[in-house]
């Protein structure tokens, strides 16, 4: 049940992002985001019904109306001292098509105080995880986490090959393992289906060759599909396959069809948080290589991880499959289910 709770819990990448410059003796803090979905929680949270807002002139007013209440879930701090009061502008951009939102650019400014060495940031009005850059450097932050301290008297030093590729690993890395609970869940519900290494191997070639497709597409900018129509087809792709697990346990032509399928909507997830970070012009290639193959290394790891602990000793019993294979995909179809509701209609726990 504990389980099954986290599993709820859990948040996709978000639209969000953070951005933060500082000179010798001032700040700027950038915010994009989702200006129809801000407003909506805003307004929730001020005790009224929220209202879905499309209109740009009418979301900034009601940013503007709301700045008190915004405030409250936003936390800028130097040397750990109390937060300080920026200055804020808000700006709306009108969405460019049905399929877009209006776009929020949040700005903060303000004056950085006499001999501050440290700075830490926190931002409360996302459910999703989303990026923070400072100074050259990246964290993945889940909404209302506060940052590492940013040094803010390191001297930056561009990173060299070597260093941009080991960064873009990481990220790879990380966006399965820990980061990305949808997709260790895709590809252990690929795992269930049936044990035997020629199935599991099949499926994953399959799923990888789809997303390394459409993220090299996404990143040159010859695909482009909005995360909201995105995000909830992940969901729905966890939930088909797990789903399918219950009624079937061998291999079928249209599974490694859909599986393909389904890799080339998660490669569109994948080009979703490397927009976030961007890629090095300089290293470009070498970025989105790297970024690929720590996505492989997650993906193994999760079938690494299933292997060791059940497949290995128990796939071959009787009741492997009654008692193992058959309940963890129901938990995993019940979870992206739950996630594809929320998704769809911006529903968060």
């Amino acid at each position: 049940m504990l389980l099954f709770v986290l599993l709820l819990q859990a948040h996709e990448i978000g639209t969000s992002r953070v951005s933060a410059q500082f000179r010798p003796d001032s700040y700027a803090i950038e915010i994009v985001t989702d200006a129809t979905a801000l407003g909506e929680k805003l307004e929730a949270a001020a005790g009224r019904p929220p209202v879905s807002v499309t209109d740009a002139g009418k979301l900034k007013r009601l940013l503007l109306d709301n700045d008190a209440s915004f405030r409250r879930k936003v936390s800028l701090r130097f040397d750990g001292a109390a937060p300080v009061s920026p200055e804020i502008e808000y700006t709306v951009v009108p969405a460019i098509d049905a399929t877009s939102a209006a776009a929020a650019t949040i700005r903060l400014t303000g004056k950085i105080p006499e001999g501050a060495q440290h700075f830490t940031w926190n931002y409360g009005w996302t459910y999703a995880s989303y990026a923070f850059t400072a100074r050259s450097q990246t964290q993945w932050l889940e909404g209302g986490s506060q940052s590492k301290a940013v040094s803010l008297t390191d001297v930056i030093v561009a990173p060299n090959f070597y260093e941009t590729a080991r960064r873009y690993l990481v990220l790879g890395f990380t966006h399965i393992v820990p980061l990305g609970l949808d997709h260790m869940l895709f590809v252990l519900g690929l795992y269930l289906l049936n044990h035997r290494w020629r199935t599991v191997l099949l499926q994953v070639s399959a799923f990888t060759i789809a997303h390394s497709i459409t993220l090299g597409l996404s990143m040159y900018g010859l695909v482009s599909v909005p995360s909201r129509i995105v995000e909830p087809m992940i969901a729905l792709s966890i939930a088909y396959v797990a789903i399918e697990n219950v009624f079937l346990n061998e291999l079928k032509p249209w599974r490694v069809a859909l599986v393909f399928a389904f890799g080339l909507l998660h490669g569109l997830g994948f080009a979703g948080v490397l927009s976030e970070v961007g890629l090095p012009r300089d290293e470009f290639v070498t970025a989105l290589v790297m970024f690929n193959i720590g996505v492989e290394g997650g993906q193994l790891a999760v079938i690494g991880a299933a292997f060791l602990l059940f497949g290995w000793r128990y796939a071959e019993r009787d009741w492997y499959r009654g008692r193992v294979a058959i309940p963890a995909s129901l938990l995993i179809a019940a979870a992206a289910i739950y996630w594809t509701y929320e998704r769809l209609t911006g529903v968060t726990t």
